[in-house]
């Protein structure tokens, strides 16, 4: 549309390089060296009153005060017809100053996880976009008003309303058309968990099939799986970055991954099973929740258990079938045309 102009930003690049390296490094080292802390640091920041909400929320953004002078003079330059927050951190930028009386901007949130967070209420939102009418009852259980909650699902790449089928798929990249296709996203899951899952699976399968892994930028999972070879039944292939996730997850007949909002989104969006390992606690185990609580998907902790658990679905086509008719009824493939429609028209 070349009527509509999107500017994307990253709010750390307008507050300072302090604060960035800050957020990043605490986020970084809790999540990952410390999950259970951060699991407890986050579920007791969930609160259910709208008003503790937001007191808390706003106690937090006073710490950003002497950060956002840059910011302030960012949005004012750009004199934006309105602005959307993907994360935590802008929103709760924006709605101080908006709070404060320094800026009068029409203020939209999408919820780029299927719960929601105490920490994404703020009164001066104008309207929220979330993932499916449960985590929206979650936002009117809290005080915010249905009228300001759409549920639209989670924005996703076009690429996904794009009909495609796995077959036509299969054939473009080279994959069988006679057995089984998994795919393990690893790119975010430690190599050695991987690797011990590939490993198992390899030597477990006892039905002809492929395993495809997808290590992305990850050079230490690539590193991990180099001396793995296909099994006696399961085929293994092995890729770093690739340029077709899209078409690898249709053409699979089951994903295993994490459970970041993005990547679940986009798997429902093509109507593909899920088997979900290693989430992070707090946002990544709500959204593994989700897609275990919708049939949509299983979730498994240990990843000895990985194996079994995939052959054992692959041994049952007619619950891989009632799972993908799940993930049809759970993925919203057009949520990125219907929330920019919805914002068009809250602002004409």
């Amino acid at each position: 549309d070349t009527k509509h102009v999107v500017v994307v930003e990253d709010i750390f690049e307008h507050v300072g390089s302090t604060l960035r390296s800050t957020v990043s490094s605490v986020y970084e080292r809790l999540s990952e060296k410390a999950p259970l802390l951060y699991e407890a640091y986050y579920e007791s920041t969930d609160v259910d009153e709208f008003s503790l909400a937001t007191t808390s929320n706003l106690l937090t953004d006073a710490l950003y005060t002497p950060f956002l002078h840059g910011l302030l003079k960012f949005i004012e330059r750009m004199d934006p017809d309105a602005i959307v927050c993907t994360q935590q951190f802008p929103l709760a930028a924006v709605s101080f100053l908006k709070q404060q009386g320094r800026l009068r901007k029409p203020l939209f949130v999408v919820v780029t996880d299927f719960m929601v967070h105490a920490s994404w209420i703020a009164p001066e939102v104008d309207a929220y976009f979330v993932a499916h009418p449960q985590t929206g009852y979650v936002l009117e259980r809290r005080g915010v008003p249905a009228a300001r909650i759409h549920a639209t699902g989670i924005p996703v790449k076009l690429e996904v309303t794009t009909p495609k089928t796995p077959r036509e798929m299969r054939v473009a990249h080279g994959l069988p058309l006679d057995r089984p296709v998994v795919s393990v996203f690893g790119g975010g899951i430690e190599p050695k968990r991987v690797r011990l899952l590939v490993k198992r699976m390899l030597e477990e399968a006892e039905t002809p099939s492929l395993l495809v892994t997808v290590a992305g930028r990850n050079q230490d999972l690539a590193a991990a799986l180099r001396p793995l070879k296909s099994g006696k039944q399961m085929e293994l292939r092995k890729e770093g970055m690739i340029d077709y996730v899209d078409d690898l997850v249709v053409a699979s007949d089951v994903v295993i991954s994490k459970a970041g909002g993005l990547i679940v989104s986009e798997v429902l969006a093509r109507n593909t099973p899920m088997l979900i390992i290693d989430p992070i606690p707090g946002q990544e185990e709500w959204n593994a929740d989700f897609v275990a609580g919708s049939g949509a998907g299983i979730q498994v902790r240990m990843p000895e258990m990985v194996p079994p658990a995939t052959l054992a679905l692959l041994a049952s086509p007619e619950r891989l079938a009632q799972m993908g008719r799940q993930a049809e009824q759970m993925g919203r493939p057009h949520a990125s045309r219907d929330i920019a429609r919805t914002i068009l028209d809250l602002i004409a």
